[in-house]
């Protein structure tokens, strides 16, 4: 059975911790901008959906 040390020595994991500490920064990101996100979203619906009628 492992000891506690090596299972912490151990590296395996790091690439899985790095990937949640950027999924979490990611969502706080969107938390906080979620109003100018949904604008800009916006704006660009609707500037794709100008654009498209002057197509027909």
């Amino acid at each position: 059975m492992r000891t506690w040390e090596e299972f912490l020595k151990e590296e395996n994991a790091n690439g899985v911790v790095e990937v949640i500490l950027i999924l979490v920064v990611l969502i706080g990101a969107v938390v906080i901008f979620r109003k100018q996100l949904q604008s800009l979203v916006q704006e660009l619906m609707n500037s794709v959906e100008k654009k498209a009628k002057a197509v027909q």
